[in-house]
């Protein structure tokens, strides 16, 4: 039985990627928990209950019904590391809109959800992600994943496939093993500089490690977002948790996995984007090679009994949010397709 509702409040705009400085500005400048209480989600937010490394957890989860004429088909999403599944919102409209039950979780360790500072895997992330289908009655669902939720689709898509009817990579990460470039790089390292980053820092990460074509204002939402937690009493854990989340995606590849997945996969790239998790780590040498995803996911998709790539040109790694209508329409005609 699906706990109720969280009541979402009027900040829908931010949700949507409009710049905080249409909120009161007190609010925008409040601490916020590490679960993101008080963050608006465009819609009802609902938790599973878990267990992690010997600790209760919270699953959150928006799940959302047809708003046109049902289809009886079920779309499960899959966010990226470093946004709450909030930024669905355009996607959410679009196959709602279509007939499409959408299930939008947040992962352990990101969103609304519990955090734990154990060691993530991504085996873990997809038992998690099978005991949401689980408890919602879903033995087959399409998947919509972005970035990290890409590395996580291709590990449901191997453990589970019986559960996977198709599958949308957007601008996923893990078309290269990060390992053969980048070195490990120890936790408490990383703890250190994730904890030192600013706010114009994060911005600026995200607008040219992601090459985006959108405007600052698009981003701040997110950018305020993780600013605020540093306020919370559990800032520390949240930050642990973030970090190990880096160490599963580079200690964890998934790329030699892809051309094994059968499910029908449609990758929806941006041809700008370059991203590569721990290229500054990489030695200068080997940097300039990293990062050729659009190129990664047309020679993957042609190993695959089933993949196909299209590539946005002059877009970023957001693409949902960059080229919202062209690729809502994109992955309605491959969903309506299979």
């Amino acid at each position: 039985m699906r706990a109720s509702p969280l009541l979402t409040i009027c900040g829908l705009a931010l949700s949507l990627g409009v710049g905080s400085a249409i909120l009161p500005a007190r609010a925008a400048e409040e601490p916020l928990g590490i679960a993101l209480e008080g963050f608006p989600y465009p819609n009802p937010v609902f938790y599973l209950p878990l267990t992690r490394d010997g600790e209760a957890q919270r699953l959150a989860y928006m799940d959302v019904p047809a708003s046109g004429s049902p289809n009886g088909r079920t779309a499960l999403l899959l966010h990226g590391r470093n946004f709450p599944s909030s930024y669905w919102q355009s996607v959410i409209e679009a196959l709602t809109a279509a007939g499409y039950r959408v299930v939008a979780p947040d992962q352990l360790g990101f969103g609304k959800s519990s955090k734990p500072v154990g060691p993530f895997s991504f085996d873990t992330l997809a038992a998690d992600t099978v005991a949401l289908l689980d408890s919602l009655g879903l033995p087959r669902v399409d998947v919509v994943a972005h970035s990290m939720g890409g590395m996580l689709a291709v590990r449901l898509a191997r453990t589970a496939p019986e559960r996977i009817n198709s599958l949308v990579l957007e601008a996923p990460i893990g078309l290269e093993d990060y390992r053969f470039t980048v070195p490990p790089v120890p936790t408490e390292r990383l703890l250190r500089i994730e904890g030192d980053v600013t706010a114009d820092v994060y911005r600026r990460q995200l607008m040219t490690s992601y090459s985006l074509s959108l405007p600052d204002t698009a981003i701040a939402p997110f950018v305020s977002l993780r600013e605020r937690v540093k306020g919370s009493g559990e800032y520390p854990r949240w930050l642990r948790s973030f970090v190990n989340s880096y160490q599963m995606i580079w200690g964890q590849p998934v790329v030699h996995e892809i051309p094994l997945v059968r499910a029908p996969t449609l990758f929806v790239m941006g041809g700008q984007d370059r991203n590569a998790p721990g290229r500054a780590f990489a030695p200068e040498a080997l940097r300039a090679r990293m990062g050729d995803n659009a190129a990664h996911a047309q020679a993957l998709a042609a190993r695959m009994p089933d993949g196909r790539t299209e590539v946005f040109s002059g877009i970023g790694h957001l693409v949902h949010m960059e080229a919202p209508s062209r690729f809502n329409a994109t992955v309605l005609e491959f969903l309506n397709g299979h």
